[in-house]
């Protein structure tokens, strides 16, 4: 029996922060030293062992950002397989509740509109949710 390369994997439960502010939402550089290296993705991580997927979320933006999120509705899920993991990534749509967003781990930040997205280099498990977000966003 064949078996696709994610089946022979270990499947991480990564989640993510859909994150909206005057109609352009969130999107944060990896930095250069992590795999997929200055490659733009939403803001998130690993779900820890016991935790759930919203207490992760609270979690990863608090580190990452020193914000404190809500999050609410999941926008979407998706499979990804890189080379060096595979990956299970549940996008929320997410608020923030309080504090501004620092860098504590990403070399930058950006607000962009679903116009804009096609002007930056994505990691390739985001592709499938930008073109959600054009989708969902076209007038």
């Amino acid at each position: 029996m064949c078996m696709r390369a994610y089946e022979r994997t270990i499947m991480v439960e990564v989640v993510a922060g859909l994150i909206w502010k005057d109609g352009k939402f969130m999107i944060c550089q990896r930095p250069e030293n992590k795999a997929r290296a200055l490659l733009w993705e939403f803001v998130g991580g690993k779900v820890e062992k016991g935790e759930s997927r919203e207490d992760a979320l609270v979690r990863e933006c608090k580190e990452e950002l020193d914000v404190t999120v809500k999050p609410l509705d999941v926008f979407c899920t998706v499979h990804h397989v890189y080379p060096d993991i595979t990956i299970r990534l549940v996008l929320f749509n997410a608020e923030i509740m309080s504090g501004e967003p620092k860098l504590l781990e990403h070399a930058d930040l950006k607000w962009i509109s679903a116009d804009e997205i096609d002007n930056y280099e994505f990691c390739p498990a985001d592709k499938e949710i930008l073109e959600k977000i054009k989708c969902s966003t076209a007038r």
